[in-house]
C-alpha cells in the first residue's frame, strides 16, 4: 500500500470519527432541549439560570450504561446501591425554589450520581455535597472532577449532621427523605436562607417542603407530594 493510499485511509477514519462525534453532540443537544422544553418549562419552571444549567449538564453522563437509552426520560432511574437519580423536573424544581445565583454557597445532602450537584455547580459560587454510600460518593467525585467542576466539594459521611465547618449555607437541598427535618441542617442554614427537603408525612408518602429562615425561625411551605429514598444512618437504619 503506497503512502498516498495510507494517508487517504487515515483521513477517512479521522473524518468518520469527527462525523460521529459531531453527530452525537448534536443529538445530545437536541435531546436536552426537548427534555427541558417538554418536561421542565411546560411545568412552570421559569428561572433562566436553572433552565440554562439543565441544558448544559448532560444527564446521560450520570447514568449507568444499561439505562443510558432512558437518560432524558421523565422519570427517576437506578444508579446502583438501591439509589436513584431524580427525574429532571424534580431536579429543576428543587433548584429553582432555592433562588440561587453565583454568590450563593449551597449544601446538598445525598450526592448520589452527582447530577444535582453539577446543576448547582453551574449556578452557585460553591457547592458542598455529602454522600453516605462510599461507592457512590467516590464515583460522583471522580466524574465531577473529570467534568471540570472546581467549585463542588464532595464528602463521604452522614448528611443528617451537615457540614458544620463550612456553615452557614445560603441554601440546603436534601435528596433523601428523613422522618423529620434534621436540626443540624436548620442550625447550619444562614439567616434568610432556604432549605428544600422531602419529609415523611403521617398519611404515608412524602411531601416536598421548602423552609425559609426568617429572624431565626423557620417558615414552612408544602410544595408537592414526592417519593425519595429514605435518609439513612451509617449503620443503614433510617432517620
Amino acid at each position: 500500500m503506497t503512502r498516498t493510499i495510507v494517508s487517504a485511509v487515515i483521513l477517512q477514519v479521522v473524518m468518520a470519527i469527527l462525523f460521529c462525534t459531531t453527530s452525537d453532540s448534536l443529538n445530545t443537544k437536541k435531546e436536552l432541549k426537548k427534555m427541558v422544553t417538554t418536561q421542565i418549562k411546560r411545568r412552570g419552571i421559569k428561572d433562566k439560570k436553572v433552565l440554562e444549567a439543565m441544558l448544559r449538564v448532560d444527564r446521560k453522563l450520570f447514568i449507568p450504561k444499561k439505562y443510558k437509552r432512558s437518560a432524558y426520560d421523565d422519570n427517576p432511574l437506578p444508579i446502583g446501591e438501591g439509589q436513584t437519580i431524580s427525574q429532571p423536573y424534580i431536579v429543576a424544581l428543587m433548584t429553582e425554589v432555592l433562588n440561587l445565583d453565583n454568590t450563593k454557597r449551597v449544601l446538598e445532602v445525598g450526592t448520589g450520581s452527582g447530577y444535582q450537584a453539577a446543576i448547582l455547580g453551574e449556578i452557585c459560587q460553591e457547592v458542598y455535597t455529602i454522600e453516605i454510600i462510599r461507592t457512590l460518593g467516590v464515583r460522583a467525585q471522580k466524574l465531577l472532577e473529570s467534568l471540570g467542576y472546581t467549585n463542588i466539594n464532595v464528602r463521604i459521611g452522614d448528611g443528617y449532621k451537615g457540614w458544620s465547618e463550612q456553615a452557614p449555607f445560603d441554601g440546603i437541598i436534601v435528596t433523601c427523605a428523613p422522618s423529620h427535618i434534621p436540626k443540624p441542617l436548620i442550625d447550619q442554614l444562614a439567616e434568610g436562607g432556604i432549605m428544600v427537603i422531602p419529609v415523611d408525612v403521617e398519611r404515608g408518602g412524602q411531601d416536598l417542603q421548602v423552609l425559609s429562615k426568617i429572624k431565626g425561625t423557620m417558615k414552612k411551605e408544602r410544595v408537592i407530594p414526592v417519593r425519595f429514598v429514605p435518609m439513612t444512618k451509617e449503620d443503614g437504619s433510617e432517620y
